[in-house]
């Protein structure tokens, strides 16, 4: 008598596809952060102080609470440069360069108040950095 072998039949699972977030579901869900904090950087004070008052107002108009700005300690960076390049090497002449800051604190920003610092045009030669903080 002969044995056959009898081998398992391949079943496949399909798998119920997850059904797709609409788009109107997915813009209730993001909402504003609940903090968003700015930090204005510059070598001149006053474009600093001139960008900073710009973004408080425009927030402010927008219908957010804003606290700031703020003067962070300004930093000094002090570069030394030897003055002759062979025998005198007492001779020196020092640099400085000057980093002032600012911060700026937007409690609950409302999505118009994001929208109208995103088309906000500041001077040149000021940095900012915004961090979005969540609760």
């Amino acid at each position: 008598m002969a044995t056959t072998k009898k081998t398992p039949s391949k079943t496949t699972k399909t798998a119920k596809a997850a059904p797709k977030k609409s788009a109107k579901k997915a813009a209730e869900k993001s909402v504003a952060p609940a903090k968003v904090r700015i930090i204005v950087k510059s070598f001149d004070y006053t474009m600093i102080d001139e960008a900073a008052r710009s973004i408080f107002e425009t927030a402010e108009r927008s219908g957010s609470m804003v606290s700031g700005p703020v003067p962070l300690p300004t930093k000094i960076k002090k570069y030394t440069v030897n003055r002759s390049f062979f025998v005198n090497k007492d001779a020196r002449d020092q640099y400085g360069i000057r980093i002032h800051k600012r911060l700026i604190d937007i409690k609950e920003p409302t999505p118009k108040t994001i929208e109208s610092l995103q088309n906000l045009s500041l001077p040149a030669g000021v940095n900012v950095e915004i961090k979005m903080l969540s609760s």
